[in-house]
Formats: C-alpha cells, structure tokens, sequence
C-alpha cells in the first residue's frame, strides 16, 4: 500500500491519464509500452537530459569563487587540486551510479533516492545519518544558492550606480529586498511537482551558466591583455604582503572548500538517475556517459574561468569574478551575466531541492494516507484548469520562506560555499558511494580493490575536515564584523 501511495504521489497528475489511456486504448496487454518494470510512467530522459541536471546543479555560483580559490594556492596546486577533484568526483559518481539497481544492472530492483540507495546496501545507522547529511547540505545549498543570487541582483544595481557615479562612489546597497525577490521567485517554482517535469528549467539553467561562465572568461582575456601579461604566482597569495601565515593556512584549507562545493552533486545523482529511460542501455550505463560528459564540460570552464581570474586579478582576485568588481566596464556585460547568474539559481535551488521536496512528501504520504490536505488537489478558482495539492504548497512555501531569512542573516558567500562543500564532500561524494559498491560487488576485505578505496575515503576525509575548518574559521571572522540587514 505504501508503494502505491508513493508512486501516486510522485505523479499526481500524469499516472491516472496514462492509465485511462494504456488500460482503455491500448489494453491491458501493452500497458508496458506507458509503464516501466515498477509500474511507473515511463521514464524518458536521457544522457542528454542526465548531463543538463548535473551541469545544472555543478556550474553553479561555485565557478565565480575559483579565481579567488586559485588565488589562495597559486598556479602550481590550484590546477592540480581542481583535476583532482573531478577526478574523485568522477569515480565516485561511476561507483554511485552502479547502485542505482540493487542485483542485476537492468533488471533488479530500483532505489529511487540516495537515502534508498544506502538502506539497501547498508541500512542500519548509516541510513539515518546519510539522510541528515544529504538534507541538511540539500538545505545548505539552498541558502548559499539564495545569497549568491542575492549578490547578482545587487551587483546588477551597484554596476549601474558605478557607471553613473563613477568608480569612487561606494554604492551601498541593502542585500536583504534581493533575497526576498529570489525567494518569492523561488516560491512559485517549487510548486513543480518533481524532476520529470524541470527538464526545461535544467535546459535554460545550463544555457545561463555557459552565458555568464564565458562573459567571465571573455573578460578575464581581456583584463589579462590589458595587463600585458598574466599576474599571480606559483605559490599563490603572498605571505606578509596581503596575509599572516596563519590566514594563509586558513584562506588555502577554504579555497579546497570552494573547489569541493564547486564539484558537489552525488547528493542527487540518484534522482537524476532515476529520470532515465528503461535499459537497454542499463541506467547506469546511461548515467556513466552523462558523468562523463559533465564532469569534463565542467572542469574545462572551472579550469578556463578559474585560471583565468586568478591570472587577471592575480593576489587580487575578488571572491566572486562578476560580482566583486574586478570588472566595472562594460557595465551592461556585466548585468547580462549577473541576469544570466540569477536565472541559472533558479533552476539549480530547485534541481538540488526535489530530493528533499520528494522525501517529505513522500512520508507525509505515508504516515497520512487518508488525508486530503496531504493527498488531495483542489482547484484554483482563478485557474480552474490547475490543480494544487495544498500539503505541497504549504511546505514548499514554508522551505522557502525559511532558506531565505536564514540567508538574510549569513550572507558570507565565500565562507558558505567552503563549509557547504567541505561539510557534503566526503560523506556523500566518497565514502557512501565506496562503501555501497564494495558491499554491492562484494570486495573483499584487504584486497587490493579494497585498501585503494579506503585509502582515496581517508584521504578525501582528511581533506573535508580541513576544509570546513578553514570556512568556519572565516564565518568566524565574518561574524566579528557583520551587523544584519546593514548596506555594505
């Protein structure tokens, strides 16, 4: 019963009408031409579709702050710490992907979530602290996603004040009424019932960060030319001239942070999976060629763009590249990329969103069957061809309305993007996708299969553990000074 519950609810709308027309149009013979092996509508994505929701949830704000995260390593271990972590990220994913079915690749039975993942493969505690992990960063992003769009809105504002005032002017301006614009867009579209139904918002969303990643780079060519030669240092940031040694260490352990959150999306990986059409090719094979596509799209623009600002800017690489005003002219590139920024957060805050929208629904829908403000739909009187489910629109709104005061309060974008990344890397990026597959392919223990894992699981958590270290350190420091809801 509750797998019925479930399935219903995941597709309020399109389940029944596909019934009507399998059941009464084609027969109950060929209902699996309108159903997959679980009885649910079928899936239609593909790794086109796979690749636009990653590409989506990656290139998101975390590509403006990498010139600043190169800054603080140098030319020697920024590069290197960022194929690195696409290359971690990749494998991980790869391990992550073969999950997806438990037993047989295109047959066995399907986890529709991470959380599902995890219980099938290692239940116990684990399934409860995966679950906090994975919706605890889920509501992370959310908030560092509302601060960066934030940012762009406000930067749009302070370029044109600049232009018209002159650079001198200091432009202050309040960050507060942005974040609520962003959130009360963000109401509105976390009204769509799940991923099946975003593929266009993920579609636009990844048109926008190849828009505002390649104005980014265009300007940082030019910046560079101007400068008659490429700025920064193997080394990176000068001990004694810009920091103490002591921030130094600090400022390198977050810009692992900022690479880290820039590379983060396993916590979804999952959900977008399971928007792929039925085998063959299995799912997993489907979603490996999607990995691949996206992690090397990715790092090529982090790699482009990230090299680029800090060689533009060099020490003086600003923590976000368009909105931290290494550039001021042409003031209107920079409003169409900071536009283009916006537009991309909406569509990566409800991407990275779904999961948890789903997981509370979906138990909700479990734990109140009968109900109809959990279950039911009701019409708008004003669009009476639109249905709403009210327990949605109530939780939904409630979400939003929080992520969004909780960022009037710590807009640190720098620091949150370092903790965010550092805090979901290791669990979710690494050790859950090693365990899982080492329990799924059966690995033995002390292999050499198994040491190599758990040496790349130690060692990315060494990693994440100085990482969030270093961010706290600066949300500290950003905490010192800060006075809320204060133009700066």
């Amino acid at each position: 019963m509750a797998e019925n519950v479930v399935a219903t609810y995941y597709y309020p709308s399109a389940a029944p009408a596909a019934m009507e027309v399998c059941g009464a149009e084609l027969g109950q013979g060929a209902a699996g031409k309108c159903f997959d092996d679980d009885g649910r509508p079928k899936r239609s994505g593909t790794m086109w579709t796979a690749s636009a929701h990653i590409i989506t949830a990656v290139i998101g704000s975390g590509v403006l702050s990498l010139g600043w995260a190169i800054a603080q390593l140098g030319w020697v271990a920024g590069p290197t710490v960022m194929v690195l972590f696409s290359l971690v990220t990749y494998y991980t994913s790869s391990l992550l992907a073969d999950c997806y079915r438990s037993g047989d690749p295109s047959t066995g039975k399907r986890n529709y979530t991470y959380m599902d993942v995890v219980n099938a493969n290692l239940s116990g505690v684990k399934v409860k602290i995966c679950g906090f992990l994975q919706y605890a960063n889920i509501v992370g992003v959310a908030i560092g996603y509302t601060i960066a769009a934030s940012i762009s809105m406000l930067a749009i504002r302070r370029a044109n004040c600049f232009h018209q005032k002159g650079h001198g002017n200091p432009c202050k301006i309040s960050s507060t009424p942005y974040m609520i614009i962003f959130g009360v867009a963000e109401i509105f579209f976390s009204q769509i019932p799940d991923f099946d139904q975003i593929s266009w918002l993920s579609i636009l969303a990844a048109v926008m960060s190849f828009t505002y990643s390649s104005i980014g780079l265009g300007l940082g060519i030019v910046q560079v030319i101007a400068n008659k030669g490429v700025q920064g240092s193997l080394t990176g940031i000068s001990i004694g001239v810009s920091v103490t040694p002591m921030e130094k260490v600090w400022r390198s352990l977050q810009a692992f942070g900022d690479i880290a959150f820039a590379y983060s999306y396993s916590l979804i990986l999952i959900e977008i999976q399971d928007t792929i059409r039925s085998p063959p090719p299995s799912e997993s094979t489907v979603m490996k060629r999607a990995t691949v596509v996206s992690v090397a799209v990715t790092t090529l623009f982090y790699m482009l763009c990230g090299c680029m600002g800090y060689a533009a800017f060099g020490d003086d690489a600003p923590g976000n590249l368009l909105t931290g005003f290494g550039f001021y002219e042409p003031f209107w590139l920079l409003d169409v990329a900071n536009a283009a920024i916006v537009v991309h957060l909406v569509g990566a805050y409800q991407v990275y969103c779904q999961p948890l929208f789903a997981f509370v629904e979906k138990s909700a829908a479990q734990r109140w069957p009968d109900s109809a403000f959990v279950s039911g739909e009701v019409e708008l009187p004003i669009l009476p061809a639109c249905k709403v489910n009210l327990f949605r629109a109530t939780w939904r709104t409630a979400f939003v309305v929080a992520t969004t005061v909780v960022s009037m309060l710590l807009p640190f974008f720098n620091d949150v993007v370092g903790f965010l990344g550092a805090l979901g890397f290791w669990p979710l990026t690494v050790y859950f996708p090693v365990e899982m597959y080492i329990v799924q392919k059966k690995v033995p223990r002390w292999s050499g299969t198994w040491v190599c894992l758990q040496m790349l699981s130690v060692g990315c958590l060494v990693i994440s553990v100085a990482a969030a270290a270093g961010s706290i350190a600066g949300i500290a420091s950003d905490v010192k000074v800060y006075r809320p809801f204060k133009s700066y």
